[in-house]
């Protein structure tokens, strides 16, 4: 194969830390070092106009290696920095791993603040404040639930995103209380992560709803897959999440495929953890389902947290109606994740066919 046009692809390691992550990113973008590939990638060379590949599966689907220009990262740093008010000097906190976007978002924000981003990926002791930093829910309600210096960290913040996976209102809720400032972003790795924040688009991109989908546009935009066909809609990417626009603001629904049949009614099982969220943000939940002969599709629903069955089902089914009734109530200790804060529900479903 002729790589005369393309660069070598270097797998970064989780294990880098933040000076020789500053300093190989720095290189990627400028074009004069590698390719850098995070998460599970098999590619060795991408096209020369690509700094950074991501390996990623969404919350189903086959993986995908989604190839980003530096023109597109930059793009969201800028845009990221100038919508939350960053000023030169400003600090970026790292809290997440190195597999996925979001931490090349915070590291890459931070170059361009000129600053060096705090890592905090293996913090003992305090955490050191720092102006903006980055989370996905399943952290965010760590802090709120006894992780105290977490939450001392989260508070000192001038602005907090929260992204990866939908943040409950009643989590919303907790944490505004707590003296968080919360900024809900929306986004994905195609899209060189939160693009949408609080419902605005950044500067340089668009999004509008066609047909219920979500659609998104802009300068932020990946270069391509390099393991499967890239399809954009006049320069369109089409999501598979469902939304509206109200008040000129994106409101994400929800996935388009997270609607099971059971006993030949409709269920959603955004709609079904969005109820229990708003009713008990003490809680973790997660609805799913399994074949089952009787119903089709069976609902059920992983907790986390004390609350009794009686409890959620007189909820439920005042709120949703009897069909959101789930079958079964499985209490976990923590709920499984795939990629950087989505629940995995396909791990729910093997694990209840295992018990």
């Amino acid at each position: 194969m002729d790589n005369s046009s393309q660069r070598k692809i270097l797998r970064v390691s989780p294990e880098w830390e933040t000076p020789k992550l500053a300093g190989e990113i720095t290189s990627a973008l400028a074009g004069n070092g590698p390719i850098l590939g995070f998460g599970e990638i098999t590619s060795g060379f991408a096209p020369v106009e690509v700094a950074v590949v991501i390996g990623t599966s969404g919350t189903t689907g086959n993986a995908k290696e989604v190839a980003l220009s530096a023109h597109a990262i930059t793009s969201s740093a800028k845009a990221s920095n100038q919508f939350l008010g960053a000023k030169p000097g400003d600090t970026w906190s790292l809290l997440l791993p190195l597999t996925h976007i979001a931490a090349v978002n915070v590291i890459v924000r931070a170059l361009e603040l000129g600053s060096t981003p705090i890592d905090l990926r293996n913090v003992q002791g305090d955490y050191p404040d720092s102006n903006f930093t980055a989370i996905v829910p399943t952290q965010l309600f760590r802090a709120l639930n006894g992780d105290a210096k977490l939450l001392k960290h989260l508070q000192s913040a001038n602005a907090v995103l929260i992204g990866g996976a939908a943040l409950s209102p009643g989590l919303r809720k907790q944490a505004e209380a707590a003296g968080i400032k919360i900024v809900t972003t929306y986004g994905m790795t195609e899209t060189c992560g939160g693009c949408v924040y609080d419902g605005q688009a950044l500067s340089g991109v668009e999004f509008d709803v066609q047909s219920g989908r979500v659609r998104l546009k802009g300068n932020v935009l990946a270069t391509s897959y390099l393991n499967e066909p890239w399809n954009l809609d006049n320069g369109w990417f089409e999501t598979s999440d469902l939304g509206e626009v109200i008040n000129d603001k994106l409101v994400v629904l929800g996935r388009a495929d997270d609607v099971i049949v059971s006993g030949g009614e409709n269920i959603s099982l955004s709609a079904v953890e969005n109820s229990l969220a708003v009713a008990f943000p003490q809680l973790q939940t997660a609805a799913f389902s399994y074949n089952d002969p009787q119903w089709g599709q069976s609902l059920q629903l992983a907790v986390v947290g004390e609350i009794t069955d009686e409890a959620i089902l007189l909820h439920l089914e005042k709120d949703l109606g009897p069909v959101a009734k789930p079958k079964g109530i499985h209490r976990k200790s923590s709920l499984p994740l795939r990629g950087i804060g989505k629940i995995d529900r396909d791990a729910l479903t093997k694990g209840i066919k295992s018990e």
